[in-house]
């Protein structure tokens, strides 16, 4: 085993967005620092760490385009602390918000330099009635789904593979990350309180088991206006899955985890799941 000091630590953090951009981009600067001092090489934020807007014209209107003045601060606050940043779920202006005024919900990846080395943009929209749950969200009527998957983007922790939120439901996408040379998922989330008390916990625990990989879930807490509440339980789950970090239902802040990925290679060696998968036409041999 590697010396435990030696090891990269991640920070999952958890925090309650209003629509209030300034009092988010605060306390997302504390989380960080936070993180940095507790010896975090990256930091994952959740989605809607921008703002969580009362409706979709509030959520619209503050939108703003990756060179914008929020993820320039970002990328300022990434390389003044040395930090990697996950930047869960930025509500981005679309390639043609003038004539359509959609958005992406877009995963952005800082490296320590505050360079821009991915974006992700959210492939699957969350539209949901759940009557009986009292939750009805149509993201589709303001965000555009994402074109494509992207590579897992090589950071100090290992290889990361980006998801959002929504996108931990398709086994799909896992997978192909993985197949990809992922060696942790990310769902960074702003799960339901009702979704999440049913599913939230064993489908990260799920996509570690299947695909092998650590999984990092940033996630949203708490009442963000009146219309709206998330779950919480920011989590980190080894490739075991076992979960080795956990944020409560309550409150803003963070876990730190050590990414162990001797400890991933050893459970792939033990069962090699993935040498054991058969090939694509195989999984398409009823269709």
């Amino acid at each position: 085993m590697s010396s435990s000091s030696s090891l990269p630590v991640a920070a999952v953090c958890q925090m309650t967005a209003t629509p209030d951009k300034e009092a988010n981009f605060s306390t997302c600067t504390r989380l960080v620092e936070q993180a940095r001092e507790g010896g975090a090489c990256m930091v994952f934020l959740p989605e809607g760490f921008d703002y969580i807007g009362s409706n979709r014209e509030e959520t619209l209107q503050l939108s703003e385009s990756l060179d914008g003045d929020i993820i320039s601060r970002y990328s300022h606050l990434a390389r003044k602390l040395d930090v990697w940043l996950s930047l869960g779920g930025f509500h981005e202006r679309g390639h043609d918000w003038k004539t359509d005024r959609r958005i992406y919900n877009s995963h952005i990846i800082l490296n320590g330099q505050g360079e821009l080395v991915s974006v992700y943009r959210k492939a699957h929209l969350f539209d949901v009635e759940l009557t009986s749950k009292g939750v009805s969200l149509k993201e589709s009527a303001f965000t555009v789904p994402g074109p494509r998957l992207v590579a897992p983007v090589q950071t100090p922790i290992g290889k990361v593979g980006l998801g959002v939120c929504y996108d931990l439901r398709f086994p799909e996408l896992s997978s192909a990350l993985r197949r990809h040379g992922a060696e942790i998922l990310t769902y960074p989330s702003a799960f339901t309180v009702a979704t999440g008390t049913a599913h939230w916990e064993v489908l990260l625990r799920a996509r570690a088991i299947e695909t092998q990989c650590f999984v990092l879930a940033a996630a949203q807490v708490g009442a963000h206006h009146a219309k709206r509440t998330s779950y919480g339980h920011a989590l980190a789950v080894d490739p075991w899955g076992e979960v080795t970090g956990d944020c409560g239902g309550s409150d803003e802040g963070l876990t730190l985890v050590q990414i162990d990925l001797q400890r991933l290679r050893d459970v792939r060696r033990d069962m090699p799941v993935q040498q054991h998968r058969r090939d694509q036409d195989f999984y398409c041999s009823l269709d």
